[in-house]
């Protein structure tokens, strides 16, 4: 998440303060991302360093200073929202490599490992939605976040499902079953004919 570039879209609307900008995040994206007002004026100084915002007054960064955004901070801005994230390669899910490990761990159940995170999983999206079902409908910034979280775990059941079956498939593909000399051999006795390794051993003794 970027905080940066959150404090450049707020400031495109008109100066603010330090507090005002820590407000106002937190109300934009639905209270669900508390921001530390340290964090805020770390990064008001940065972009001010940058030239990307300008503050009124003088002094140390505070309460009391009001920031707007230069016309550097305006271009950086509509690039940074222009651009499309990173996809192209996947992210170090935590989730991801808890299951290709468990499936080579010794006496430890793969399937029973999914399963948990799974239910884990539906949990978290049923107080999501109970969530969004308590909010007033005019809190479309919640909405969409929560609609966001929803799609995301969906995605990930979606996964673990997928994930359950295909090792299962595989641990078919891999059951151990009888050789093929021990299944002739098993044959040949079954119909009455000679154990061929005794016929051997029978032949080099004459």
């Amino acid at each position: 998440m970027s905080v940066r570039h959150a404090l450049l879209a707020l400031l495109s609307e008109g100066p603010k303060y330090g507090l005002q900008l820590r407000q106002e995040f937190e109300a934009r994206t639905g209270d669900v991302w508390p921001l530390n007002v340290g964090q805020v004026y770390t990064t008001l100084q940065r972009l001010e360093r940058d030239g990307l915002i300008r503050s009124d007054g003088e002094g140390e960064v505070g309460p009391q200073k009001s920031f707007r955004l230069t016309a550097a901070g305006g271009v950086e801005l509509d690039g940074w929202l222009r651009t499309p994230p990173d996809l192209s390669s996947p992210p170090r899910d935590e989730l991801v490599i808890k299951v290709l490990v468990a499936s080579g761990v010794p006496g430890v159940d793969v399937h029973d490992v999914v399963q948990t995170h799974r239910r884990h999983i539906v949990q978290l999206m049923q107080e999501w939605t109970r969530l969004k079902r308590d909010s007033s409908a005019d809190e479309l910034s919640l909405a969409l976040v929560v609609d966001a979280e929803l799609f995301r775990l969906d995605s990930v059941i979606r996964w673990l499902d997928a994930a359950d079956a295909r090792l299962r498939r595989a641990a078919s593909t891999r059951a151990p079953s009888a050789a093929p000399n021990d299944s002739v051999a098993a044959s040949q006795l079954a119909s009455g004919a000679p154990d061929p390794t005794v016929a051997r051993e029978t032949e080099i003794s004459r």
